[in-house]
């Protein structure tokens, strides 16, 4: 590594949507001349490999991986499947500090900064970095409503309406009562924040601690990033400043990458940071299909159904009529193999094509793609943004929430869709999106967001700022 330049340690929280979003960005300030150490788990670096989504380091200097145990045993066979979220939380919680330590030790080249996930920060990289007197920058790797609805755990429990006192009191009156002090999200409701507005069981208390520990550190931390732009959330970032006044909005990343020509490609392999890998006749599919024909459904890399709940997804989208491309993931059912009645398979056939993982970026920005069925995660919302696709939302835990009410009030480019599936109600919300004058006002929204979000990452727009100003911040460091 060059010892001349700035030196940036990435902390991702171990998932999918955060290692991508990390990967991105610590690509980007690679791509400045700055050294990169990206520290994974073991696991995950593995799956990485082996879905070729590191393929792209092979032109890239001055970028390395170091990884982390994180208590699993898994072999390749396991590769396809999602960690335990629980079991990761507490041996990471357990065992991070020291990991994080050996690494530090064995660098050869002094960190600059680190750039840590703020999910990460529950444990104890704080007290770490001020072990090791090294600046840190939080990345959320979220909306800024989705930050916000997360920081509302601290609030709340301020104002004693967290945790519940017991499950009494969860009732529709509490969960409709707003939450108006936030500027820019006027009218959400408890409903719309994270699952901690419903904690009441002694068992909830591990969870509640993690959220309000990660709350709690980023009032600690002098410089945040969110992967949002400031034009899709304005007033909300304005009103955050009075709360964290060094906020970086550097979204949407894939829009900056874009803008570098080395790493313009038609080789959908060498862009990817998938931890499946990536199957490319999902596109190939689309080929042959007509322009905004086609509904993607994905529900993420972490999201999981009952087979019940799978079925009804799949006569809705069958009675829709209606081109799809759907990614059902082989542990996306919860606690069993998600396989389809045999009935339900024969009916797909005229129109779905199913696969297991999909390069989602290229799929949303195929012509034939005209809207897209999704949990709501932040990933997937602003890759949907940056490519002008209007969605129907099916929100299942987390900013999944805050995003949908968002998407659908606030950036008017959504549908929701209730949590008790019903095969009615995704055929009807299909077709309104894909068919109807509603599907229609959205689109032409959407794609309103889309040439704004690209305004953004050129020359004086407003990430573009902010990404030469966190540049510029590193470099000061």
């Amino acid at each position: 590594m060059d010892q001349t330049k700035p030196h940036v340690l990435f902390i991702p929280y171990p998932a999918q949507s955060h290692i991508k979003c990390m990967l991105k960005l610590a690509r980007l300030l690679n791509h400045r001349g700055f050294n990169i150490t990206f520290v994974t788990t073991q696991t995950n670096h593995k799956r990485l490999i082996k879905s070729s989504g590191t393929c792209w380091l092979n032109d890239t200097p001055n970028f390395q991986f170091k990884t982390v145990p994180d208590g699993t045993s898994a072999t390749d066979d396991d590769a396809e499947q999602t960690q335990n979220t629980v079991e990761i939380w507490t041996y990471i919680e357990a065992n991070f500090y020291d990991s994080f330590l050996d690494v530090m030790a064995n660098l050869e080249t002094p960190v600059t900064c680190i750039v840590c996930d703020g999910f990460m920060t529950y444990t104890n990289i704080m007290n770490a970095t001020e072990k090791l007197n090294i600046p840190i920058i939080l990345f959320w790797t979220m909306a800024a409503c989705g930050f916000m609805g997360f920081y509302q755990v601290k609030v709340l429990k301020e104002k004693g309406l967290v945790p519940l006192k017991d499950d009494s009191a969860l009732t529709d009156e509490y969960l409709d009562m707003e939450v108006d002090w936030i500027p820019g999200m006027e009218g959400t409701r408890l409903r719309d924040l994270p699952e901690f507005t419903r904690y009441a069981k002694p068992e909830h208390d591990p969870a509640l601690k993690f959220l309000l520990k990660t709350a709690q550190a980023a009032d600690k931390v002098s410089y945040i990033i969110i992967h949002t732009f400031k034009e899709l959330e304005a007033r909300l970032v304005k009103g955050m400043k009075s709360i964290f006044p060094n906020i970086y909005t550097i979204g949407p990343l894939q829009l900056h990458l874009n803008q570098i020509k080395e790493v313009e490609t038609e080789n959908s392999d060498s862009i990817g940071y998938s931890l499946w890998k990536e199957e490319p006749e999902c596109v190939q599919w689309l080929e042959s299909k007509e322009p905004n024909s086609v509904v993607h459904v994905n529900f993420g890399s972490i999201a999981v159904m009952s087979l019940q709940d799978l079925v009804e997804f799949g006569w809705g989208l069958v009675n829709s009529n209606v081109y799809f491309l759907w990614i059902i993931r082989t542990d996306l059912v919860d606690g069993e193999p998600a396989v389809l009645p045999q009935e339900l398979k024969e009916a797909m056939k005229e129109k779905g094509f199913v696969a297991s993982w999909c390069s989602q970026e290229e799929v949303l920005n195929h012509p034939a793609v005209g809207g897209f069925l999704t949990h709501g995660g932040w990933g997937s919302i602003i890759e949907s943004l940056s490519s002008g696709v209007p969605m129907i939302c099916w929100p299942v835990s987390g900013d999944q929430l805050t995003n949908c009410r968002q998407m659908c009030t606030e950036w008017e480019v959504g549908l929701e869709l209730a949590k008790n599936v019903k095969r009615g109600d995704v055929e009807a919300r299909v077709r309104a999106l894909m068919e109807g004058a509603e599907g229609e006002r959205m689109r032409k929204k959407a794609m309103e967001w889309k040439k704004t979000a690209e305004t953004t990452v050129v020359h004086d727009g407003s990430s573009w700022l902010d990404l030469e100003k966190l540049v510029d911040l590193i470099i000061s460091l």
